[in-house]
């Protein structure tokens, strides 16, 4: 087996287990291995927002001390897209991350995040959406890590995904490391159909079907956009990802 064969993940590995085999073993090792490096200046803002384009995107960030990241993404690529996210966070600063999968046919779209709370005082909140249909798979595998003597630490993450038939599906993998006993950290996961009763009532309201069905999409992926700063810019994310709907999934 050559030499450079042997860089490339695998399934069985933990970070790699939902993701797409076959374009794993085609992949180039060189840019997989690729990371961009990010770093935001103690006390300073950045903002990210963008569509994940198909393969694998790699970000890792340095936060510093009282400064705050964004990342606000719309995953919509095929046969397989993934955006890898590693952040550190210095003392007060803050993490958020809001993020969409969404799609149909057979792809593969994925979110994979691994934060650490290096110092006290630092704050991370992740909010993914997922809405898939046919065969398509909607992954998030979202790890936090607190340091021993990073107390104060306020950490959150929340996955919820929707499934409009039978054969589509989603994964989830969270994962807390504490080691320091004064902080907050939770996160929650849920995995359903469209709530038939919201159909139902908007339906008695003489709301047709599909724009019932449409609306319901529109306000579960709004809470993943809810932190972004500008009015304009997340009704730009929103109608990007609303756009990637079909009339047959609905």
């Amino acid at each position: 087996m050559p030499e450079a064969a042997t860089l490339l993940p695998t399934t069985h590995d933990e970070d790699w287990r939902y993701a797409d085999p076959d374009w794993l073993a085609a992949a180039d090792p060189v840019a997989l291995a690729h990371w961009e490096e990010i770093t935001v200046p103690a006390g300073e803002a950045r903002c990210e927002a963008f569509e994940v384009a198909a393969g694998v995107r790699r970000l890792r960030v340095a936060v510093g001390a009282k400064a705050r990241f964004e990342i606000f993404a719309v995953n919509a690529s095929a046969p397989y897209a993934r955006l890898d996210v590693e952040v550190t966070l210095a003392d007060g600063a803050h993490f958020e991350f809001g993020g969409v999968t969404i799609g149909g046919g057979d792809g593969t779209q994925e979110f994979v995040t691994r934060v650490v709370h290096a110092e006290p005082n630092a704050t991370s909140n992740q909010v993914v959406r997922a809405v898939q249909w046919d065969q398509a798979t909607g992954n998030f595998l979202g790890r936090i890590e607190v340091v021993k003597d990073a107390q104060k630490t306020d950490a959150a993450q929340n996955f919820r995904a929707i499934l409009l038939n039978k054969g589509a599906s989603a994964n989830t993998k969270p994962e807390l490391e504490i080691f320091a006993d004064d902080v907050k950290c939770a996160h929650g996961a849920a995995i359903g159909e469209l709530d038939p009763q919201i159909a139902f009532y908007m339906a008695a309201r003489g709301l047709p079907p599909q724009a019932a069905r449409k609306l319901q999409v529109h306000a579960f992926l709004a809470d993943a956009f809810e932190a972004v700063p500008e009015d304009d810019l997340r009704d730009k994310l929103l109608g990007i990802a609303l756009d990637q709907l079909e009339e047959g999934a609905l």
